[in-house]
């Protein structure tokens, strides 16, 4: 019999968080103390906002985000996916876990999608109708 998880379908459990957040976190140190041996990890700020784990914690997806060096992104996660081998490594020596996820690197398209969503709201036609929405609405009162 299988075990659903807490909170209906797709919502991750606690432990899926708390590993996730601990695979996070180690692997932002790695990167910050410079351990991984790549000119481009070294020489750019790498920012990773979110890290999912898979229910049977066998794979931990790490959601990336390079800051100042736009155009580069596909570079960076390339980079960060051919270094995976020593970052779980490292990551099964910090976590002490009996078995370390394995990594994937993506980059996190979330902040591009919400400056493209802010972008349209503020766009003069969207303005013009929510405008429009407001003076029928004075007008029913």
């Amino acid at each position: 019999m299988s075990r659903k998880t807490r909170g209906g379908k797709g919502m991750p459990s606690q432990r899926q968080l708390r590993v996730g957040e601990l695979v996070r976190k180690s692997i932002s140190e790695c990167l910050t103390r410079g351990e991984v041996q790549d000119e481009l990890l070294q020489n750019n700020v790498i920012s990773i906002p979110e890290v999912r784990v898979t229910p049977d914690m066998k794979l931990a997806t790490a959601f990336v985000m390079p800051l100042g060096v736009p155009g580069m992104e596909k570079d960076i996660v390339e980079a960060l996916n051919r270094h995976k081998k020593y970052l779980r490594g490292r990551l099964g020596r910090d976590l002490g876990m009996k078995h370390t996820p394995e990594l994937r690197f993506r980059y996190d398209e979330t902040f591009d999608e919400a400056s493209r969503i802010d972008a349209l709201l503020s766009s003069p036609k969207v303005i013009q109708d929510l405008q429009d929405r407001n003076d029928q609405a004075e007008e029913d009162e």
